[in-house]
């Protein structure tokens, strides 16, 4: 999860004296920030704008049947509430075996019908589909403590999503009404903590006095939503907080520095992307030709040096593909396509398809002047910056942008409701490249404005793209994968149904002055943030510093 957001100087700094306090508490209690703003109680671990979800800690009430490390996807995966799972040779079956002797945070029993139940709601309830719509048939607990969940399409491409599924109690949840507006005020999990006291600013959770396996050695973990990138920044400087994700525009001089010792940082990189999603249901961006031009004349290595201060990986390849992460996954024709700045290319375009360059004005076909309205989060510091580049740079074929800032949960509703034209945001990551090809443009998951999307926030509708994922999802050898893998880079290439902009890691900001067992370029075990679900797996393996 990304990220960050702003409101008053006097709050922010409101914010970063109250957890200034929290370093006091030493090895006690582990501190971990992000830059959210004001937080309304809502506990609900399927919603990722609920507080659960924003600052992370519904991982560490809420535990998955198995743990995928996204830095290293071919790892075979860490069972957790599962102790094994078999697939059919097909993939539309897996058959897990759950864990035995573990118990909810209220003391009843986890069964297989939990698991069962776990997995069927996503089915009757696809606002908490956010697994990027796992297509469950049926789930199916059986006499001898197993799970049976059926697909109606091959899982290949899903089998670690489908594997690492959150797992909640039935005999909660099957009472909710609607469970899509559901705060959860009482969490009840299998994990080793449960809610202890919520405010706007900040959540603590302790550890539970009993668990399924050896307790944390961290009692008590304490969350605070700072008010924007600054002051988060501040905080982590400082020692407030010891773990994070957040932008920081001189990470050396600004955080690094403060403390060579313990504070350190790890981005690594996956198959996923941060760009700019145009809402292909407004004209005139339903154009290929216009979104084309607008990626030729996008200045990447000022979003490389001047928005991501080099901290995300620079992105080369025109099809979006990472390097050198994607370079094995490269269809022949485009290993050398590389992205450059061409402005008279893009207006060869544009001239081409009908637009009309007047003096500093674009006309589209119907007249009109062609303008766009870019939004994101006042907070995130990183991508405003960005926006203003690209916003400079669209000048240079005569779009006139503005940038609208919102809150952060004003934003992701707009967002997934498709009442945006242009905005930034990060894709899926995953074993392949298909995940952030799907993110893009799946038209099999396309929502009706007004109605949230889980991916495809663009709504770009293309038949040959959603068939090549389909023939993906479904192939049986690698050279069927790579004929379709041929076909979503084509179209990436060739109608530019997002504009990618930088690559996108998975990384975090961590102290070692507390806690040690961080993972690391060294000991990589699982992607750094805290909003991410392996946060369990690394709260699991952290022990006091000198212990």
């Amino acid at each position: 999860m990304r990220r960050t957001v702003i409101v008053a100087l006097a709050l922010a700094l409101a914010a970063t004296g109250c957890s200034s306090g929290g370093a006091t508490k030493a090895a006690g209690v582990l501190t971990v920030g992000m830059p959210n703003g004001p937080l309304t109680e809502n506990h609900n671990p399927f919603l990722p704008t609920s507080a659960a979800g924003s600052l992370g800690y519904r991982y560490q009430i809420y535990e998955p049947l198995a743990f995928v490390n996204n830095t290293r996807p071919a790892q075979d995966p860490v069972p957790w509430l599962a102790t094994k799972w078999d697939w059919t040779p097909d993939y539309k079956k897996v058959t897990f075996t759950i864990r035995e002797n573990v118990k909810w945070s209220d003391g009843k029993p986890l069964t297989a019908a939990d698991v069962a139940f776990s997995y069927e709601i996503l089915k009757k309830w696809p606002a908490l589909n956010n697994r990027d719509s796992l297509k469950v048939e049926t789930a199916t607990a059986t006499p001898d403590n197993k799970v049976e969940v059926s697909f109606a399409s091959p899982q290949f491409v899903n089998r670690n999503k489908v594997i690492s599924a959150m797992v909640i109690p039935q005999h909660v949840w099957s009472t909710v009404p609607d469970p899509t507006t559901y705060t959860n005020p009482k969490p009840v999990g299998t994990g080793p903590y449960e809610l202890k006291s919520f405010t706007s600013q900040t959540v603590t959770i302790a550890r539970r006095a009993e668990y399924w396996q050896e307790l944390p050695k961290v009692p008590e973990i304490q969350y605070t939503s700072y008010n924007d990138n600054t002051a988060q920044t501040t905080a982590l400087a400082s020692g407030a907080s010891q773990w994070s994700y957040v932008f920081i525009p001189d990470y050396q001089k600004l955080y690094v520095d403060k403390d060579p010792a313990n504070h350190k940082l790890w981005f690594p990189a996956g198959l996923g992307i941060h760009g700019l999603w145009l809402n292909t249901t407004v004209a005139p961006f339903d154009n290929a030709a216009l979104r084309s031009a607008m990626s030729d004349v996008i200045d990447r290595e000022a979003i490389f040096v001047k928005g991501e201060a080099k901290l995300f990986p620079k992105l080369e390849s025109k099809t979006g593909m990472p390097l050198p992460a994607g370079d094995s996954f490269l269809a022949p024709e485009y290993k050398d396509a590389k992205f450059k700045i061409d402005v008279d290319g893009a207006k060869q375009k544009l001239t081409a398809a009908g637009f009309k360059l007047e003096g500093d004005v674009l006309k589209a076909p119907d007249g009109k002047p062609v303008t766009i309205e870019l939004t994101n989060p006042s907070g995130w510091s990183d991508y405003l910056t960005v926006l203003d580049i690209i916003k400079g740079d669209l000048k240079k074929i005569g779009i006139e942008a503005t940038v609208r800032t919102q809150t952060a949960d004003a934003w992701t509703t707009d967002f997934a409701n498709g009442a945006f034209q242009g905005s930034l945001r990060w894709t899926n990551t995953g074993a392949t490249p298909y995940e952030m090809y799907q993110n893009i443009m799946d038209a099999a998951e396309i929502k009706p404005v007004g109605q949230t999307a889980a991916v495809n926030f663009g709504r770009y509708n293309n038949p040959e793209a959603t068939a090549a994922l389909t023939e993906y999802a479904n192939a049986t050898d690698d050279p069927a994968r790579a004929k379709a893998l041929a076909v979503l880079q084509k179209i990436m290439v060739e109608q530019v149904p997002m504009i990618p902009t930088s690559a996108g890691p998975i990384g975090a900001e961590y102290s070692t002055k507390n806690w040690v067992g961080w993972p690391s370029e060294e000991d990589p075990y699982g992607p750094p943030q805290a909003t991410l679900p392996n946060a369990l797996q690394i709260v699991m393996k952290l022990k006091p510093a000198g212990s």
